[in-house]
């Protein structure tokens, strides 16, 4: 299989990564995502995950068009959209985190942590005492995010993503 792979990169050569320049240093808000923001939000998901896993503008169309879902973006003062997080609510009282993302050129700033905290904060308004999400195995940086704030693996969950890799389901106590 691997003189396979070999051959095919001959012909096939992998796209050269990205070269990611963070952006200038500058300050950040919280605001509502709505579907007055779908194109930029749609667009900013795509740069966040290439690797797949994008949600469509009808994906987001529903999420956002929910009564139980909070929905956050971050702006710089020009009100360029740099981050944003969407959560659903289920009957079941928990809340479920659908989405996060943060520009590639805006990461390690404590945008992704912001807001998952005014998330967080807006589900115990609404008196949710619990929050799940999703994350790859291979995705390290993430896990150590969800884990500095309080999340613990609770169910490895086998091939869950559209590539097959496995998953892990994370949950938090907001009490």
């Amino acid at each position: 299989m691997a003189i396979v792979e070999k051959i095919r990169s001959l012909f096939y050569p992998l796209p050269e990564p990205d070269v990611i320049i963070p952006a200038p240093q500058t300050s950040y808000a919280i605001r509502p995502l709505t579907v007055t923001q779908i194109a930029e939000v749609v667009k900013l998901n795509a740069r966040c995950f290439k690797s797949g896993e994008n949600y469509s503008k009808g994906t987001f169309n529903f999420l956002l068009t929910q009564p139980q879902t909070l929905a956050y973006r971050t702006v710089t003062p020009t009100e360029k959209m740099v981050g944003f997080i969407v959560v659903t609510v289920g009957e079941d009282k928990i809340g479920h985190l659908a989405t996060i993302g943060v520009s590639p050129e805006h990461r390690r700033r404590g945008i992704a942590e912001k807001l998952l905290f005014h998330t967080e904060n807006g589900l115990k308004k609404r008196q949710i005492s619990m929050i799940s999400l999703e994350v790859r195995v291979s995705n390290i940086t993430a896990q150590s995010l969800y884990r500095e704030l309080g999340y613990f693996v609770t169910q490895r969950k086998n091939e869950y993503y559209t590539n097959g890799e496995d998953g892990f389901m994370m949950v938090k106590s907001l009490l």
